[in-house]
């Protein structure tokens, strides 16, 4: 199955709550069942890593809200939960320093590394992280533009809408 989601190639965090979108006025859901996690887990290249199964389903659906509280309401609380499950050891190799992602339950592996990815996020540029401006779009983007001012997660898709919509505004 092809991944349906209208937007795609965010960081791993904000890849996770563009599994919600709106299409046509209506809600979708890529995670409401197994099989659509494991087109997210394709998507995000964590098939070798990970199993599609309800165990991980749940676990990434904590780790979804819990991306969200942060990111809409500055709410940590859930997304310190989701971080318990694992932990970054540090190491030296024969070939230098390593970090290892340790996370002793694996069906928590995606989840603890989308909450790690939005952690990195927050601590580059956490005024970058934005929910697109469209009124009807419920998508989340990094803005990596060069002065930081992207408004909407696709200038074709909602980005043209919003300026079309405010053209006809205008005409008598």
């Amino acid at each position: 199955m092809r991944d349906p989601r209208p937007h795609l190639g965010e960081p791993l965090a904000l890849d996770l709550l563009n599994t919600r979108w709106n299409e046509n006025g209506h809600p979708q859901d890529l995670l409401i069942d197994v099989a659509g996690l494991a087109v997210w887990l394709a998507s995000a290249g964590l098939t070798d890593r990970a199993t599609a199964d309800e165990a991980t389903l749940n676990a990434v659906l904590t780790a979804r809200a819990a991306i969200y509280d942060v990111v809409r309401n500055a709410a940590p609380t859930a997304l310190n939960e989701v971080l318990e499950h694992g932990r970054i050891r540090r190491t030296l190799t024969d070939t230098g320093p390593e970090d290892v992602t340790d996370i002793p339950d694996t069906t928590w592996l995606p989840a603890w590394l989308a909450a790690d990815n939005l952690l990195h996020l927050l601590t580059e540029a956490p005024d970058r992280i934005r929910q697109c401006a469209h009124p009807d779009c419920v998508l989340f983007f990094y803005d990596t533009s060069k002065n930081g001012t992207r408004r909407w997660h696709s200038m074709a898709t909602c980005g043209n809408r919003t300026k079309a919509a405010r053209h006809y505004a205008k005409k008598p």
